[in-house]
């Protein structure tokens, strides 16, 4: 798996044990939604800046974006 693919299957998954919608987390990250969206499909490189948005929006490290089913091991 391609390291955007698992980057963006682990911010949709940590997304989805908060339950909120990719506009909801894009409002928190103060990144747009449609960004979110395509980030989570694995069709847009994000920046580590982008990242650091996400992680502390979601309340995780940085580093679980980047282990494979990091969200499905609870960290």
């Amino acid at each position: 798996m391609k390291i955007r693919q698992i980057v963006g299957d682990n911010i949709r998954g940590y997304r989805h044990i908060k339950g909120w919608s990719q506009e909801k987390l894009g409002t928190r990250a103060k990144l747009h939604y449609n960004y979110i969206g395509a980030v989570e499909r694995g069709e847009k490189t994000i920046s580590i800046d982008s990242l650091s948005y996400l992680a502390k929006a979601l309340n995780v490290p940085i580093a679980c974006f980047f282990e494979e089913g990091s969200y499905r091991k609870g960290k």
